[in-house]
């Protein structure tokens, strides 16, 4: 049938009901669960047969297969029993809680001097942190080495924390955090008579708990993680790190696998438990850095 102007008229297209949506939405979120899981599977092999390989004995560790015939903890009593790990562990703690707070404390500084203070070449001053972003930390190795044999500082604590608590990128992130909060807040401040730092201490940081945890967690790994600097300045056993002490384990066992995946996993362990008692802070943290494009 055709109108008077001589033209056809448009097929009635069919409407999308509201179950047809639902079947979409189940779909593409079941599509995505599925490559999750996926993705967990494979990340989880390798862990897998870490741990299958440090519960062999070392004589059955070179046969390619998940079954395990004498199953022992005998890698572990010697790692635990007879080696430094402790002294380790109590040095990574130290020296990470120390570098994540210490972190936090001058990133967090700088950022609200950058994002809430108006003084002159402020964006100047915010494109030398971007700068400092892309400069790698070996790069800086050799001179902060001469410095710290300088001060005398070789072979303590001091000489790994103080040169991993300058984060260009944390003082990025908390810029970005800072330059969301309402600026009437810190009006509202200096009319009750408060300073910058009250304002920073009293208004600013309380807000900004996500993105401290989420600060401080990941320079906390970054710094337990670290090899190469820990590796370069301590050479006391006892002062060690855990990647460090870990690094000279595994030097001195050779082809002992199972003791060598042991001490992986006992080195990771202290990681995997902080991620299951923060993961809702890592969240928070991300979701709220108030990164914008």
């Amino acid at each position: 049938m055709t109108t008077a102007a001589g033209t056809r008229p448009a097929a009635a297209r069919p409407e999308v009901t509201q179950a047809s949506v639902d079947r979409r939405v189940k779909l593409f979120n079941r599509t995505c669960a599925g490559v999750l899981v996926a993705f967990a599977l494979i990340w989880l092999v390798p862990i897998a047969w870490a741990v299958d390989t440090a519960l062999k004995p070392n004589a059955e560790t070179t046969a390619t297969t998940w079954i395990i015939h004498n199953p022992t903890f005998a890698s572990f009593r010697t790692l635990l029993g007879n080696g430094d790990i402790w002294n380790w562990y109590a040095a990574s703690f130290i020296t990470s809680a120390l570098t994540a707070a210490g972190t936090v404390l001058t990133a967090s500084l700088a950022a609200f001097a950058l994002s809430r203070m108006r003084f002159r070449h402020r964006y100047l001053m915010f494109w030398f942190v971007l700068i400092g972003i892309m400069i790698p930390q070996q790069v800086l190795m050799v001179p902060q080495f001469k410095e710290f044999g300088a001060l005398h500082l070789l072979n303590t604590y001091w000489a790994v924390i103080l040169p991993q608590i300058p984060t260009a990128i944390a003082v990025f992130i908390f810029k970005q955090f800072f330059d969301g909060l309402p600026h009437d807040l810190d009006e509202a401040a200096r009319v009750d008579g408060a300073g910058y730092l009250r304002t920073y201490w009293r208004i600013v940081m309380p807000l900004s708990r996500p993105v401290v945890s989420a600060v401080a967690i990941f320079t906390f790994v970054w710094s337990w993680n670290n090899l190469l600097w820990p590796l370069l300045v301590l050479s006391n056993p006892r002062l060690m790190t855990i990647p460090v002490g870990l690094a000279t384990v595994q030097g001195s066992y050779g082809i002992r696998y199972a003791d060598t995946m042991a001490s992986a996993i006992l080195g990771a362990l202290p990681l995997v438990l902080l991620f299951l008692f923060f993961q809702r802070r890592i969240v928070e943290g991300i979701a709220g850095t108030g990164l914008k494009g």
